[in-house]
């Protein structure tokens, strides 16, 4: 089998570094008081929705030295259908895809049920999280960053 190779479009981090730098600030201080394992399936979720190689390859790694198993990332994209999640993580993993998916809105039922499994600092942090990785995600598509590449 041999794979095809996509050009990288531009090198984000070079060519706006003030931008980029904003960005990983925002990370950092959105990361705060969330569960590391947690952070990780929503930001490998969010980057299956927006179909972001770059940061499947980047966050499952993550998510692996976390602690996650190979089974809960395999399956994360049919999470709904999966029975390895508890009702939190599906909870944030309903809000992810319901804020990665804005155009649809975020039903106040999915908000509802992320805020009876999140206190609401938590909730806030987790909401900065999803759009912080959607950030990440439009960056690296936009611009075509080559998964396995800093």
């Amino acid at each position: 089998m041999t794979a095809i190779e996509i050009p990288q479009r531009m090198n984000f981090t070079t060519v706006a570094p003030k931008v980029f730098k904003a960005v990983l600030a925002l990370d950092a201080a959105a990361r705060d008081g969330l569960d590391p394992v947690l952070l990780e399936l929503v930001q490998i979720r969010a980057s299956q929705v927006n179909r972001c190689a770059y940061c499947i390859d980047y966050h499952t790694g993550d998510a692996r030295k976390a602690g996650e198993s190979e089974e809960r990332i395999y399956q994360l994209s049919a999470w709904e259908e999966s029975s390895l999640y508890t009702a939190k993580e599906r909870a944030a993993l309903a809000l992810t895809e319901a804020v990665t998916l804005l155009p649809a809105g975020v039903p106040d039922s999915v908000y509802d049920e992320a805020a009876r499994h999140f206190e609401e600092k938590e909730l806030a942090q987790l909401i900065a999280l999803i759009f912080t990785v959607n950030a990440w995600n439009r960056m690296n598509v936009t611009t075509r960053k080559v998964p396995g590449t800093e």
